[in-house]
């Protein structure tokens, strides 16, 4: 009978060390899964942040050259507006005559009365 429980103890030994390595492999399988899952994910993040990177570069690049487009205008501008920038009056004259101011140059403009008939 010591036989008998030998045999079936040794059964169940084997069984568990069976079932025991099917658990193991199987659960190294997962964590490969697991690993080769993460790894897919840390690459698609990798190249949407890469894309990301690209297109915000991009658009400061655009930025600057607008910014400095806009600089560009805005001193032709001020250039253009310091040799306009002038005033036209005729309020203090009685003869009509049209005073203009360019450039801190006074000029004074003379009109011709229609001839009545």
């Amino acid at each position: 009978m010591s036989l008998r429980i030998k045999a079936v103890v040794d059964k169940f030994v084997q069984e568990l060390k069976e079932a025991l390595d099917a658990d193991i492999q199987d659960r190294m399988m997962k964590e490969r899964e697991m690993q080769s899952y993460i790894e897919e994910r840390e690459r698609e993040v990798a190249e949407r942040e890469s894309a990301w990177k690209a297109e915000l570069s991009r658009r400061e690049a655009e930025i600057a050259r607008q910014e400095a487009r806009l600089k560009m205008e805005r001193e032709n501008l001020e250039k253009e507006k310091s040799v306009l920038m002038g005033t036209a009056s005729n309020q203090d004259n009685q003869d009509g005559a049209l005073e203009i101011t360019v450039s801190g140059e006074k000029y004074r403009c003379l009109r011709f009365a229609k001839a009545k008939k």
